[in-house]
Order: structure tokens, then sequence, then C-alpha cells
């Protein structure tokens, strides 16, 4: 077992004052058998006029922020976390016998609950750059389920360099592809495109990577694979590893847009100018 401090401080500022629409914010970990949460303060400023705490469609922890008239310039964020990780053995699973090659033949209701997992990033489509790279390491496994998965996690990972980007939506997966870069974000949503052209139900995580010893942390990305006896499993194209205790998740979704830590809008029109300044330690004890 695993046990992480981690202080997580976001800091908006604005170039005139304004008023705070509800805010939504991913910022609590899940619990489940992988991780626990120990222990969780938020601190917010100014202070909000109410907190409600619930978890949303896809499972996920959420607090939402409800503020008055009061004008501010600065939102100011700070969640601390206690947090245990318990995944010594991300292998330890046993594939159902009809899932250990591919096409994956789902039973009916497994495949109608897998839908939204199953479509393409854009527009529901699954990216031709996806389905052909999908189809030469298929080729290359002889259709066997997990050599794929672990032959493309490798082959992004060697193949693509990462780039940090710490704004913005992730990249069509073609374009990752035909770029061989990008930043975990986008390495995650092309994994799990070319997962999906196969019919592999994958989901995108947002969280924290403990493993690295640096100072200069960031936000992480990574993918979960819906495989059937052994349940969600992540892999990580960014270091082409697979998931395990050095891996924090927060929240998952099959659409990247529902995992951003905080999401909102002003009530205040104008034009009004940004910045978003972030700081993120962690600690293990």
């Amino acid at each position: 077992m695993n046990i992480y401090q981690i202080e997580h401080t976001i800091d908006y500022t604005y170039t005139q004052p304004v008023n705070f629409a509800p805010h939504q914010l991913r910022l609590r970990p899940r619990s489940n058998v992988h991780q626990s949460v120990l222990k969780f303060d938020l601190s917010i400023s100014p202070t909000p006029d109410k907190l409600v705490e619930a978890v949303d469609l896809d499972g996920n922890n959420q607090i939402v922020a409800w503020f008055d008239n009061h004008l501010a310039t600065n939102l100011h964020i700070h969640a601390q976390t206690t947090v245990s990780t318990n995944l010594s053995d991300p292998f330890n699973y046993l594939l159902e016998p009809w899932a250990t090659q591919l096409p994956i033949d789902y039973p009916r209701w497994l495949a109608q609950q897998l839908q939204p997992y199953l479509t393409g990033y854009l527009f529901h489509s699954i990216d031709p750059i996806a389905i052909e790279l999908a189809g030469q390491i298929w080729q290359s496994v002889n259709a066997n389920t997990l050599a794929f998965l672990t032959e493309l996690n490798q082959q992004i990972y060697s193949t693509c360099t990462y780039a940090l980007r710490d704004a913005g939506s992730p990249l069509p997966p073609g374009i990752t592809w035909e770029n061989r870069s990008g930043s975990c974000r986008d390495l995650v949503v092309l994994f799990i495109e070319v997962c999906r052209a196969v019919g592999l139900a994958g989901r995108f995580v947002s969280g924290y990577e403990a493993g690295a010893e640096t100072d200069d942390r960031h936000l992480h990305a990574w993918a979960e694979i819906y495989l059937p006896g052994g349940g969600w499993r992540g892999y990580d194209p960014t270091h082409g590893l697979l998931v395990a205790a050095d891996h924090i998740a927060i929240v998952s979704s099959p659409f990247p847009a529902q995992t951003t830590p905080v999401e909102g809008k002003l009530q205040t029109i104008g034009n009004i100018g940004m910045e978003m300044n972030y700081r993120l330690m962690i600690q293990k004890t």
C-alpha cells in the first residue's frame, strides 16, 4: 500500500471584478478497490454561498460551488488530499474465455451498456487513421486482446514525442498520430480511439502520477479499457506502462471534456481577460 499527500492549488485572476455562476469541481479522487481517499479538504475564495457534493453520471465525485453576488477579481481553489493506493499487480485477473481474441463477442446486455465507450472522439465516427493503425496491430498480434493493448501502448510510447500542453481540448487522434507528438491527453485519446476501432471499450481518466521524482508536477491522463473478467484496467501510453499504485485517479468518463478539474462560467458579461495558474505537490508518506 502507498499513501500520498497531495496539495492542488488553482488560481484564476480576472482583469476586472466578476460574478461567478455555479462551478463544478472535480478534485476529490475516487474511492474503489484500488484506491481510497483517507482525507479531503477543500477551500475556496471567495467563499461560496453553498457547496453541494454529488456523484455524477459516470460515478465520479463532484462538488458544485454556488456563489452569491459578491464581486471578485480572483478565484482561489485549494484541495488537500490523503489517498492510499494498493494496485500492486495490474496483471492479477483472468479474462473471460470469450474475450481473449478480437473482436470480442459481447453479450447483448453488456454491449448496450458499453455503447458510450465505443463511439469515436469526433462526431461519433472512428478516425480512419486510428482504424488503419488498429488493423496493423491486430494483424501483428494475431488478434490477441492483451497483446493488442500491450503493442498499442508501446507503439505510442516509443513513436510519439511527449509535448506539455496545459490548456485546450485533446487533439483529434489522427492528427496526433500523423504528428507523432502530443500531450498526455492527446496520446490517451489516440490510444482509446484505436481500441474502439477494434471494439474495445475505453474511457478517459484524469488524475495524478505520483511515481516521478520531480517538483514540476502536472495533472496526468491515461486510458482505462474494459476487459471482461478484469473490469476497467489502466494503460498509460505517455510512459508505456500499465497503471498501478503510482497512478491516482480523480475522474473518468467516455468524454474527455467531462474530466476537467474546474468547470464554470461567469455571470458578468463583457470582454474580460483571465489568467490561470496552478501548483501541484505530491509527497509519499
